[in-house]
């Protein structure tokens, strides 16, 4: 059976662990201008049923510098998009290419996918999970900080599938982590219920980012959801990651947002693009990141 990466979860800490640590070696071969070509002749293919800027460059970019080579696929340009059941092309493409992502909106359909897949599936996002973006995101904070065991980390805004996603790397990786969202707007609570005492869901986003670490957020609206713009506009008023919130946490707290960002609402311009921003850099690590993924998936 293949190795699938559908949430955090699929791995252990060690495993996590590992991955992190070869994602700072494969960053570090790339600086140095390096060839490394551990996946030389492998074909990614990329199912997106949703639209990408930073996960498509970034796998289409990985597997091209570990020697091997990507096929993108929308609905646009599949059977699935005029209806072709799931099973059918997951076991199709699978006898093609060596690899998976696919970028989709329920998670049953990613697991529908990989439970008929003879090759590795990666969760390249769904309405529950984003994990490509966690493994980056704790990347970046390993480079600045070091291990992110036993930190104090604040989500702010919505429950969405990052703040899911990183509900799990607080299981994985036992750090602390504070939920701040508006009531109505909180993560799965069977979730939350399962990581115990490392996650903690308040509605004040003053409190959880008393004495942070660093501090994460994302747009209030999320793909699928721009009907409900309005109304949450109105529900997230408070909840904005300002330099006044960010006078609350540690002085050299990190700032992190998986982007697109919009300036002005979720975070200001100021905290963007201040002292404490990382954020050019955890979009970077995206590639490194799935670069050690899709080696641990294909090369164990």
């Amino acid at each position: 059976m293949p190795r699938h990466f559908l949430s955090l979860m699929d791995l252990s800490s060690e495993e996590l662990d590992r991955i992190l640590r070869r994602a700072i070696e494969l960053k570090t071969l790339r600086r140095q201008g390096q060839p490394y070509e551990s996946l030389k002749g492998k074909v990614l293919g990329l199912v997106f049923e949703k639209s990408s800027t930073r996960t498509r460059v970034s796998f289409e970019s990985g597997i091209f510098q570990l020697g091997g080579t990507a096929i993108f696929l929308s609905p646009r340009d599949t059977q699935l998009g005029r209806g072709e059941p799931i099973e059918d092309t997951a076991r199709v493409l699978s006898r093609m290419v060596d690899i998976i992502a696919v970028r989709t909106f329920g998670q049953e359909s990613l697991e529908t996918f990989a439970r008929h897949s003879t090759v590795p599936v990666i969760n390249a996002l769904t309405d529950q999970y984003h994990p490509c973006q966690v493994l980056a995101d704790v990347q970046t904070f390993v480079e600045q900080r070091g291990h992110i065991g036993g930190a104090n980390v604040a989500w702010i805004g919505d429950g969405n599938n990052m703040c899911n996603s990183f509900i799990n790397a607080a299981r994985l990786l036992d750090f602390n982590l504070r939920v701040a969202c508006p009531a109505g707007y909180g993560p799965d609570e069977e979730l939350v219920k399962l990581a115990g005492d490392r996650v903690r869901v308040i509605h004040d986003p003053k409190t959880a980012v008393d004495g942070a670490d660093l501090v994460v957020t994302d747009v209030w609206a999320s793909m699928g959801q721009e009907t409900e713009q309005r109304a949450r506009m109105d529900a997230f008023n408070g909840f904005q990651v300002d330099s006044m919130l960010m006078s609350g946490a540690k002085a050299n707290a990190l700032v992190m947002h998986c982007l697109p960002a919009h300036r002005g609402e979720e975070i200001a311009a100021e905290v963007i693009d201040g002292p404490n921003s990382v954020i050019w850099d955890e979009a970077e690590n995206r590639l490194h990141a799935q670069k050690a993924l899709m080696e641990f998936l294909l090369l164990g």
